[in-house]
């Protein structure tokens, strides 16, 4: 790391490490503002900046308030998280920096006897973790989200397969895999610029963790149905259950905020996709959903909710959620899924989905939902699955962890409307 990477990496640390606004959303409006830094400077910048929030219990261990020291942060972050030796960053490196270093690596094993910095996670949510795990699964799953995550892409099946497209990659030399359980899913081990690959460019991939593709199967969207994606955002699932419909039918794309469905349009043009239908709403009890009332095949709710199964790409959540915000999470999620099944006819699927971890976030809320919604009933998700061809057992729900199935961590469970008789 140069002396001007550091400055740089330390004007984004002291911003990023206030965890007032999400890291990707810091770093890239910062490489907005200086955009003549170059490729490698970017992705010196970034990967140290990561390094700092994956190994933040260590570094706010050694340094209080790390934001307000973020060179010595940055400094860290390149010793505990990128295993730089002293030798290679000495040209940025004076008497006390050294002296902080040093004492830093001299406490490999303090940091590896304590909860916090040998699982690097906050207190708060190793607290949470210990209602229903022990210190040793803690742990392990502290460490597994602690790495950095491979590059999953789903193939649009309305313009590629994946045979030919896995073929197509190992011409041009990059290092690419089927992924073991979507029938759609490619993983690069490797970091590509996939946004400027033609096949990216061309519709014929898209970004989506593996986990997130398996969602979009226990939808089990058919050609000509009405589905309803409650919490769209940019709209990953919603093309996969499209391509899954064959574009054939009709799909109703809800979320929030305009700017996460702009972002769905250009997807749509590039995927192919012409039967997906966003809209804006204000919350879930919005009148305009309520014309969708008891008509929809197949609802998912992909609900707003800890995130704490995607640490390995925004390591920063576990510091910007609470106690606090995770009750708030839970009532709203409640309260979607609720308004949600109004949507679904008779003999239709209702599926809820999160990518978190936390039993409270998941199975305490299907048990909410089936207490509250007699007659529903709580589908198999491994003979979904199985009936797909997909050899995945979780149990009745899906339980998808980074530590065992190298996917983000994700949660399902899919209810059916009573039909009449």
């Amino acid at each position: 790391m140069t002396p001007n990477q550091l400055s740089h990496t330390a004007a984004v640390l002291a911003d990023m490490l206030t965890f007032k606004q999400p890291a990707d959303a810091v770093l890239s409006a910062y490489f907005r503002a200086h955009s003549k830094l170059g490729r490698g400077d970017r992705h010196e910048i970034a990967e140290t900046a990561f390094a700092a929030l994956r190994h933040y219990q260590k570094i706010s261990a050694a340094l209080r308030r790390p934001h307000a020291q973020p060179e010595k942060a940055a400094l860290a972050a390149l010793v505990l998280g990128r295993s730089i030796n002293l030798s290679q960053i000495e040209p940025l490196l004076d008497e006390e920096r050294t002296e902080f270093l040093s004492k830093l690596k001299a406490r490999k094993a303090e940091f590896a006897s304590q909860p916090n910095t040998a699982a690097e996670l906050p207190q708060w949510l190793i607290d949470t973790l210990a209602e229903h795990l022990g210190e040793t699964d803690i742990l392990a799953f502290g460490r597994s989200v602690n790495q950095s995550a491979p590059l999953d892409v789903r193939v649009n099946t309305l313009k590629g397969r994946r045979d030919k497209v896995l073929a197509a990659l190992e011409t041009e030399g990059l290092a690419a895999a089927a992924t073991p359980y979507s029938p759609w899913g490619i993983r690069f081990q490797e970091k590509i610029a996939l946004n400027k690959h033609p096949l990216f460019l061309d519709g014929t991939l898209e970004v989506q963790d593996e986990g997130s593709q398996l969602l979009a199967l226990l939808v089990g969207a058919k050609r000509g149905e009405i589905v309803v994606d409650f919490c769209a955002g940019a709209g990953g699932k919603t093309l996969a259950i499209a391509a899954m419909m064959a574009n054939k039918g009709r799909i109703y794309a809800f979320d929030i905020a305009e700017k996460r469905l702009a972002n769905l349009k250009p997807r749509m043009t590039r995927a192919g996709v012409t039967t997906i239908h966003p809209q804006r709403i204000d919350n879930e009890h919005d009148a305009r959903i309520a014309r969708l009332a008891g008509k929809a095949d197949r609802v998912l709710v992909d609900a707003p909710c800890s995130g704490l199964g995607t640490l390995r790409r925004n390591p920063d959540l576990k510091y910007r959620q609470s106690p606090e915000t995770l009750a708030k999470l839970q009532q709203q999620q409640a309260s979607i899924l609720a308004e949600a099944a109004k949507l679904v006819k008779d003999g239709g699927r209702l599926v809820h989905a999160t990518c978190s971890v936390l039993p409270q976030e998941n199975e305490q809320q299907v048990a909410r939902f089936l207490a509250n919604h007699p007659g529903w009933v709580q589908l198999d998700c491994a003979q979904l699955l199985a009936a797909a061809k997909i050899n995945l057992d979780t149990g009745r729900c899906l339980k998808m962890n980074v530590a065992e199935h190298h996917t983000d961590g994700f949660f399902a469970a899919v209810f059916e409307k009573p039909a009449l008789s």
